[in-house]
């Protein structure tokens, strides 16, 4: 069975795209810890991060520090937090979180909401500043 993480690959559920390239796609999480929490994802559905093989995880890696410093560059924050947990959606994935302090990235925190105009605002910048 699919994860929700394939069906945003595959076009078959929205979300707001921060970074694609033809292995790994980046977009905003939905249930965000702060404003541009996003996900970092290998295209290829594999459940576990350190069953991805080398190329691939070293891969992810390197997509995701692109992604972060694009984020450090249009997001106010002291920094870019990495977390990976892989408990809650099986799909390997990479959060990054911008962040002030530690608590801002402890994941029993209530969630943020944000309209859709401000995802769609935040995407475009991040995209914007990877180029």
């Amino acid at each position: 069975m699919s994860s929700i993480f394939s069906k945003i690959v595959n076009n078959e559920t929205p979300s707001f795209k921060v970074a694609e390239d033809e292995n790994y796609l980046a977009f905003l999480d939905a249930f965000p810890l702060s404003y541009g929490h996003v996900l970092v994802i290998p295209k290829k559905e594999t459940d576990y991060i350190f069953d991805l093989d080398s190329d691939k995880y070293l891969g992810l890696w390197n997509f995701s520090q692109k992604v972060a410093k694009a984020m450090d560059k249009v997001i106010v924050c002291k920094r870019i937090g990495v977390a990976v947990i892989g408990l809650e959606v099986p799909h390997a994935h990479i959060h990054l979180v911008p962040i002030n302090g530690i608590s801002d990235i402890n994941f029993e925190r209530e969630k943020k909401t944000f309209s859709a105009d401000k995802m769609q605002e935040i995407a475009d910048k991040i995209n914007f500043a990877l180029s």
